[in-house]
């Protein structure tokens, strides 16, 4: 028999969590199936024994992966099964790595694989905000060294108030949604997207979240207390050597510390400079011995340039390309560097630069997105592309990395909410990084906010990123908050945090916090700060182009919506499309139909106006009422003995009777000279109220011959005979 151990956490509204172990996948280190309503995570977690020999680094995967059995789906494709993650899947698996790395031990070395599966779902609460409460709940009942318990939530403002872990429905309608990761007494991960908030906004949300965050964390440390999982294994993942260690402190610290005090603004450079204090140290070492304290040194020296770096910080107030700790970077901007997209710019900040691209479509160009439980069309897409040469490096450049979706989602989060709402165009932004040190993601909102306004596209406001460090060590009252930070300044630091908005306030964040006791002072200094940031950058942007431009390029397409009537949508298609194909054949356009409601939405693209005007037209004519008494230019279609059959309308036909076709008197109507194909001008007689006949008449329309008389010739009859001798 099976008893499994069960905790349940209850949500402020009262709905709950539940978290089992014991039963389902018991030869992995830890595993815990996570139950809400009828959405069912299972997560699992597994470690090596022993690190593979040379690694200094975490080597953490985390993979989530979503059924579609568990909404009773199934997958698409020929193979009928589940492929590789999509982007969903993907930017979920981020959440969760990002709040689970910086905890674990800095000398553990094994790798660890963290999986997380949806069984089940009711398309109702969304997995995604669970998958790092089950990912955290496995490692707290596993030996894995772990310095959690950690929980995520989603927080969103609805109506005001804040909702912890909003169902699909109720997240239409909040105007800021996030995704927020903490241990039970700092906030570690934040990301998500705002509808223009303020600063003070953003720091209650953040509070509302860890309220709810803590009871999580605390229900893990009483699940692990009752699996006995508090003790973790022991490991020895490093060899290290003390007297080693304080010899490359003494040796190298000054040296390192010259160079972050020395302001030079050139990353290669200065890295150069860097790495040959470490080369002058090792050249007292033979190769033999070396080739067993080399790792020890190069590991022990990276300390010591991450010290020097922070105490220059700290104590003088001096950063490594010797700006304060508020100063932006030179930036220039330019738009339009490129004739070939329909709008395009490139935006540079120091040592970073983006080239930005807009293209326009179509409803045809959209996105489809089939996942799980997420169906629908996107119609604003940007994609972040980071190639090697960015930064310098000789290797060749793959497909599209994890790294490289997450940040150009948060892209796409600061500028999605700018597209006018119902812009009739498909709109594609694609950011290639052309030089990185420092934000990227950051740079790619600016350069794409330029490129959307250089290719006219009517954005609600324009929107600039900045990038916020912070440097604060253990024991320490003293912090710096840092602006606009460097590559070294993100990865010797404390902190990463992405800030995007407009004038009017925060459309999208991303932070990740690697540091112990960060207090809400300090956020609030750092958002405070870079709103300042923001607002500089902003300058920048608006100079180099102050608003969107009026007009379209000239090779843009050109894109028209009308309503029709729902009614007539069929009308307008044609049986099996033959009357929409023909339109676009004849005219050269793109029509879309859509029903929204009680309405048709026409959407009507082309190259040029003309094209445009054509189909509207034609469109027009086919939701026309035909109305007794108009007259209209139409084309034969068939010819009869007693007439021809005339469309007036597109899809309309009506009877041109032979009588009606001139003044004189025909026997057929080859006389006339008709012949099918031919265009001709009738007026609307008559519409039979039994059948819905149209009559039609050609002759009213052109000139009475003179002396003509509507009653018939009279013709003679011939004498009877003996008609006279009757009389």
């Amino acid at each position: 028999m099976i008893n499994p151990i069960v905790k349940t956490i209850e949500l402020p509204d009262g709905r709950t969590i539940t978290l089992e172990t014991g039963k389902l996948a018991k030869q992995a280190d830890g595993s815990v199936m996570l139950r809400m309503g009828n959405t069912m995570l299972l997560a699992t977690v597994c470690a090596a024994k022993d690190a593979v020999p040379g690694t200094d680094f975490m080597p953490l995967q985390v993979e989530y992966k979503e059924k579609f059995s568990a909404f009773g789906r199934f997958p698409g494709g020929f193979t009928k099964r589940e492929g590789r993650a999509s982007d969903y899947e993907i930017l979920t698996c981020r959440l969760v790595d990002r709040a689970l790395r910086p905890l674990f031990p800095d000398n553990f070395h094994a790798e660890v694989y963290v999986n997380i599966i949806l069984f089940s779902a009711d398309g109702i609460d969304m997995p995604d905000a669970l998958a790092g409460l089950a990912a955290s709940a496995a490692l707290a009942v596993s030996d894995i060294p772990f310095g959690g318990p950690i929980s995520e939530v989603r927080v969103a403002r609805i109506d005001g108030q804040f909702v912890i872990n909003p169902t699909f429905e109720q997240l239409e309608k909040a105007d800021m949604d996030l995704m927020v990761g903490a241990t039970y007494e700092n906030i570690m991960m934040v990301e998500g997207e705002m509808k223009e908030v303020s600063e003070q906004d953003l720091l209650a949300a953040l509070k509302a979240a860890h309220e709810a965050i803590k009871p999580m964390c605390k229900a893990q440390m009483e699940l692990a207390e009752e699996v006995g999982s508090t003790v973790k294994r022991t490991y020895d993942h490093e060899v290290n050597d003390e007297d080693l260690r304080k010899a490359v402190h003494e040796a190298c610290y000054d040296k390192a510390y010259a160079i972050a005090a020395s302001g030079n603004t050139n990353k290669h450079a200065r890295q150069d400079a860097f790495d040959a204090i470490c080369e002058e140290f090792k050249a007292q070492f033979t190769e033999e011995e070396l080739e067993e304290k080399g790792p020890m040194i190069d590991r022990y020296y990276h300390d010591v340039e991450k010290e020097a770096m922070r105490r220059c910080i700290l104590d003088e107030g001096k950063r490594l390309d010797g700006r304060k700790t508020t100063d932006i970077r030179p930036i220039w901007c330019e738009v339009n560097p490129l004739p070939g997209p329909h709008g395009s710019s490139i935006f540079t900040r120091g040592e970073t630069q983006a080239l930005a691209t807009v293209t326009l479509g179509t409803k045809d160009d959209e996105k489809i997105v089939d996942d799980v439980l997420v169906h629908g069309k996107e119609r604003f897409l940007l994609h972040y592309n980071f190639p090697p040469f960015s930064t310098g490096e000789a290797k060749a450049q793959r497909g599209v990395g994890r790294r490289e979706i997450g940040h150009g989602h948060l892209a796409w989060r600061a500028l999605k909410g700018q597209i006018p709402e119902n812009y009739p165009y498909v709109v594609r932004v694609v950011s290639d990084i052309l030089e990185s040190n420092g934000s990227s993601s950051m740079a790619t909102v600016c350069a794409g906010t330029l490129a959307l306004m250089d290719a006219g596209v009517q954005i609600n406001n324009p929107v600039s990123g900045i990038a916020m460090g912070l440097i604060k060590n253990p024991g320490e009252d003293k912090y710096a908050v840092l602006s606009d930070i460097l590559g070294d300044e993100d990865h010797l630091g404390d902190m990463d945090f992405k800030v995007t908005g407009t004038k009017n306030g925060i459309t999208a964040t991303q932070m990740d916090i690697k540091v112990d006791g960060l207090s809400y002072d300090i956020l609030e200094k750092a958002l405070l700060q870079a709103k300042e940031g923001r607002e500089y950058i902003l300058g920048k942007l608006t100079e180099c182009i102050a608003e969107p431009r009026p007009d379209l390029k000239p090779h843009a397409p050109r894109i028209e919506t009308i309503t029709i009537p729902k009614e007539f949508i069929g009308a307008v298609i044609g049986p099996g499309g033959k009357i929409i194909q023909g339109m676009q054949e004849e005219t050269g356009a793109i029509i879309n139909i859509d029903e929204v409601g009680n309405e048709g939405i026409v959407e009507i693209a082309g190259t040029n106006k003309e094209c445009i005007e054509k189909a509207k037209r034609m469109i027009k004519a086919i939701v026309a009422v035909p109305e007794v008494g108009e007259v209209y230019k139409g084309k034969i279609r068939s010819i009869m003995p007693y007439g021809a059959f005339v469309e007036f309308l597109p899809g309309r036909d009506g009877l041109l009777h032979i009588s009606e076709i001139d003044w004189k008197r025909l026997e057929t109507v080859e006389e006339a000279g008709l012949k099918e194909g031919d265009d001709i001008e009738v007026k609307l007689l008559d519409i039979d109220p039994k059948t819905g006949k149209f009559k039609l008449s050609h002759r009213v329309l052109i000139p009475k011959p003179e002396g003509y008389s509507e009653k018939p010739e009279r013709r003679e009859r011939p004498a009877r005979r003996g008609h006279d001798d009757r009389k």
